[in-house]
């Protein structure tokens, strides 16, 4: 059986996982690793069809902490040797990791020149580039520096540039091709182990015995018992918290942002067209850019790109508080703006009258850092707080939980001696203390960045 199929559900497992995102495929595969029975239950019909399928799959390695960098670039490493990762063979029917190289822009804001010491000790790969080597690299690129971003309503937004931008290149970043597939292909790798996938299965209630979990009831009114529950929903996430009676401890909140991605086609020296690119081999596209001074991103999609948005602080926040009610559709304002941005940077990129692309559900946490913990309700775990920059960190999240559910059930006090994770590519270690629910916030962390 494969994950795309639907079961009867078993009475009993030892893992419940809630959510079949890529977050939560990977923890079931992981979890499976150890033995486990797991169960993953999800209210879509299908592995990746939340947050995941709305993803730009972007794989880069600019997070502004050491362990957000040692996370990135050892999944990096799991993305490149996909087939082992997953335990079996490089074949048809798996997402795939395409090489561009990532451009990020060294505007202010960015972090640019204070990652670049997080890179020297992890070992990344990079380069420094001034904005002759900038235009030199990337054809059509407009190197002007227009920033802070601006509404495109506000008269500045159209003056001249102050200055000059360069940019620090990373030739080893990237995209995955089909993240929805990404997805299928975690599950499908954990339903080779044994794990059971259950969709149109919506939680409503979590079973307890004494003070720890017990399970999870379903909404036609199966009981799913199992010592342990993983919290992987997603934007649902909070709300399967508050139904499971935990979170007054996390110091650390996360709310359903609504997010879109637009698509256009790509001008000229954008295009795959077979030719190496910036990257050097293996390379056919255009790099990535992220472009904090006008708030924008590009990813190349063959003959199109995909822009979002890094979140300005001049842009309204879109916050929901029923995911469920998102409108799936992207509206003409935020296309006229992000695409208009993007435009100021590539002068040769059209503005189509018509919007296309994609509109999505961030799960966000306060400090755009991810929640991998555990909870004060025993057996109860989170994997929540990912959207918008844990996509790339999939493989590694998975890990992270299996180490917290083996090493606390077997009696770990992992809030007074936070567990550390050693990635098997790079060697780097991760203190898992630092995705912890209870950390401190730093200051000003709600105006930081979706970059990490």
């Amino acid at each position: 059986m494969t994950a795309g199929e639907t079961a009867a559900p078993p009475s009993g497992a030892d893992a419940v996982v809630v959510g079949a995102g890529v977050i939560g495929a990977a923890v079931a595969l992981e979890l499976a690793r150890t033995g486990r029975r797991v169960v993953v239950v999800d209210k879509s019909g299908g592995v990746g069809h939340g947050s995941t399928s709305a993803s730009s799959a972007v794989i880069r390695f600019n997070y502004s902490t050491w362990d957000g960098v040692a996370t990135a670039w050892e999944s990096r490493h799991c993305w490149a040797r996909w087939a082992e990762h997953l335990g079996t063979v490089r074949g048809p029917g798996q997402a795939a990791f395409r090489r561009t190289g990532g451009v990020l822009l060294d505007a202010p804001g960015s972090g640019a020149s204070e990652v670049v010491a997080l890179f020297e000790r992890a070992g990344v790969p990079y380069e420094r580039w001034d904005a002759a080597t900038l235009r030199n690299r990337i054809p059509g690129i407009d190197t002007g520096r227009y920033g802070p971003p601006r509404s495109l309503l506000d008269d500045a937004f159209f003056r001249g540039p102050e200055g000059e931008l360069g940019a620090l290149f990373t030739p080893d970043a990237g995209f995955v091709d089909d993240p929805q597939l990404a997805a299928q292909n975690l599950a499908d790798a954990a339903a080779r182990l044994g794990a059971r996938f259950l969709f149109h299965r919506a939680v409503v209630g979590v079973l307890r015995r004494e003070d720890r979990v017990a399970g999870v009831r379903l909404a036609d009114g199966t009981a799913i018992a199992a010592p342990v529950v993983v919290n992987a929903a997603g934007p649902w996430s909070g709300a399967f918290n508050r139904l499971a009676g935990v979170g007054a401890e996390f110091t650390v909140g996360v709310r359903p942002l609504r997010q879109e991605v637009h698509q256009v086609a790509a001008p000229v020296g954008r295009r795959d067209t077979g030719s190496s690119g910036p990257g050097g081999a293996g390379t056919t596209l255009g790099p990535i850019v992220a472009d904090v001074d006008l708030g924008t991103y590009l990813r190349p999609s063959g003959g199109h790109l995909l822009i979002g948005s890094t979140l300005p602080a001049c842009d309204p926040r879109e916050w929901l508080d029923d995911p469920d009610a998102c409108n799936p559709h992207p509206t003409p304002a935020r296309f006229e703006t992000q695409v208009t941005r993007a435009a100021r940077r590539f002068p040769l990129l059209g503005v189509p009258n018509r919007p296309a692309g994609v509109a999505g559900v961030y799960d966000a946490a306060d400090d755009w850092s991810p929640i991998y913990d555990r909870t004060d309700l025993a057996g109860f775990y989170v994997a929540m707080g990912t959207s918008g920059n844990q996509f790339k960190n999939a493989p590694l999240a998975g890990r992270f939980l299996a180490t917290l559910v083996d090493r606390i059930e077997a009696g770990h006090d992992h809030d007074r001696d936070p567990l550390r994770y050693t990635g098997e590519h790079t060697g780097l270690v991760v203190d898992l203390g630092a995705f912890s629910r209870r950390r401190p916030l730093a200051e000003g962390a709600a105006a930081q960045s979706v970059l990490g």
